[in-house]
This record gives structure tokens, C-alpha cells and sequence, in this order.
């Protein structure tokens, strides 16, 4: 059996392997991971309770208004508008985005699934900006744009090991088996 740097044993199951001391940097990426995940999440409660700011208590989630109605309407006359409009309003498209924004609004809270929140988060934000094309403030760059970037870089960064649970959520069992859901 090899001794590894840091005196721990290579090779065993049970060897516990050394933790870095978190960098200046590292609670950047925690603090830029903690407030992305609150915009997400922040917007699932929003459009569930309807608390005023973007979505009026009338058109609330709970009081049967539809979460994507208002976004996707506004793109009719947009490139895309016709086939992102003809998606505002359905069951399943409003079950998709809700369940996507609390998913991964609480993934990034927490630093747990960073991976699969950076695809799914990323993924998300590309189609709201492919919906609001052609933009009205800059050819192609856009807010949705810069954060699935970020995401991507949360994810590189392993932004959810400082002031989250992704160390702890890497060692479990289910995590070691299957890494993407890192």
C-alpha cells in the first residue's frame, strides 16, 4: 500500500483523504453560487405565490395562473416566437419550468448536483435567451447568456464544496457510483 502526500494510505476504502484548506477564491464561487441559486429559486416563489414582485397574486401558480404564460406570449413577434409562443400556458411546460427552477435554485443553495444544475440551469437560461431573440440591447449578448457561463464555471470550480454540502454530497455512495451527479 502507497502512502500518499499528506500521510494517507492509497488504495484503502476507508482512507480518508486530506481536505484542502478553502482559497479567497473559493468563497467567491461559494457567494456567486449561493446568490444565483437564490435568483432561481427566488423566482420559483415568486411565480408559485405570486408575492408581487414579478408576478402579481392574481396570476400565481397556486391561484391557477400559468408560470410561462407571461414570458412566452411577450416573444410572439420575436425569431423564435412562434414556436416558444405556442408553448406559454401548457400543463407540462409549466410543470417543467417550475420543478426546473426550484431544482435548481435549491442544487445551488445547498452545493449539492452542481453538475446536472450547471447542464439543466444552463440549458434553461439558453432557451429564454433564444425566445427573446433578436435582443433589444446588443446583438446576441444577454444576462441568460453570462449566467449560463457562470454556471458552467460554479460547476469547474466545485463552487458547492465551500459553504455547501458538495464535499459531503461527492462521498456518498450514490454520488461515488454515478459523478455527474456531483
Amino acid at each position: 500500500m502507497a502512502i500518499t502526500e499528506g500521510g494517507h494510505r492509497a488504495g484503502r476504502a476507508d482512507a480518508v483523504e486530506p481536505v484542502a484548506a478553502a482559497r479567497p477564491v473559493d468563497y467567491v464561487w461559494a457567494i456567486a453560487r449561493i446568490f444565483l441559486g437564490w435568483t432561481f429559486l427566488w423566482a420559483f416563489l415568486d411565480k408559485l405565490f405570486g408575492w408581487g414582485f414579478a408576478t402579481p397574486a392574481e396570476r400565481a401558480w397556486i391561484n391557477g395562473g400559468s408560470p410561462t404564460t407571461g414570458f412566452l406570449k411577450g416573444t410572439g413577434e420575436n425569431a423564435l416566437g412562434g414556436l416558444f409562443g405556442s408553448l406559454a400556458g401548457q400543463v407540462w411546460v409549466d410543470w417543467l419550468f417550475m420543478l426546473g427552477l426550484l431544482g435548481i435554485g435549491a442544487a445551488l443553495m445547498l452545493g449539492v448536483g452542481m453538475r446536472v444544475a450547471a447542464v439543466t440551469g444552463g440549458l434553461l437560461l439558453v432557451l429564454m435567451w433564444a425566445a427573446a431573440l433578436p435582443l433589444d440591447t446588443n446583438p446576441f449578448m444577454d444576462d441568460h447568456l453570462i449566467y449560463a457561463v457562470v454556471l458552467a464555471g460554479l460547476a469547474m470550480a466545485g463552487a458547492g464544496d465551500t459553504l455547501g454540502a458538495g464535499a459531503w454530497w461527492g462521498r456518498t455512495p450514490l454520488v461515488r457510483r454515478y459523478p455527474i451527479l456531483k
